[in-house]
């Protein structure tokens, strides 16, 4: 497990190489496994691999979201319903399993932040993306990972560079 988190970074360039189904199965079963909250599991993930739903869905912010229009697939993390107090929580820990599980399957991934954001000034790049998606108004989208094969070679974490001194313990 260490050594999957060294050596998983983010990716922006994919190759145009389209993900194989079984293996964004067991990304998204590794995100239905993912812990919630008082086991809720509230969540929705919806996996998108039309590249003109990727171009549109690459706008939904001014910067930052251009790199899911060159992804082969995006996995859009939301719940449906009623906002409770960590559903932000378990959203965003149903995203890093993804990852993880991505990376560790040979594959790239980078999250991209909707909630939060703006498309422009009148509208939020959760409202754009709803609307793309045809999703209810009653979602609420956390973020949208990127995944495909990686067009990049990017260095493991250097361990020597670990900032321990944000660990304390016993006291602060």
């Amino acid at each position: 497990m260490l050594d999957l988190l060294r050596t998983r970074r983010s990716i922006r360039k994919y190759q145009k190489r389209k993900v194989e189904k079984e293996k964004l199965e067991a990304i998204l079963k590794g995100a239905l496994m993912s812990p919630s909250s008082n086991g809720r599991k509230s969540w929705e993930f919806i996996a998108v691999e039309d590249g003109e739903k990727l171009e549109k869905l690459s706008k939904c912010r001014d910067r930052g979201s251009q790199l899911l229009a060159e992804a082969p697939l995006a996995i859009i993390v939301a719940i449906d319903g009623d906002p409770y107090d960590v559903w932000i929580e378990d959203a965003s820990i149903a995203a890093v399993i993804m990852q993880l599980t991505a990376h560790s399957l040979g594959l790239g991934t980078c999250w991209v932040q909707v909630r939060g954001r703006q498309y422009d000034g009148d509208t939020t790049s959760e409202a754009y993306i709803k609307d793309i998606l045809g999703m209810p108004e009653s979602a609420k989208v956390e973020c949208m990972i990127a995944i495909g094969y990686p067009d990049e070679e990017k260095a493991p974490h250097d361990e020597n560079a670990l900032l321990y001194n944000k660990v304390h313990k016993e006291k602060f």
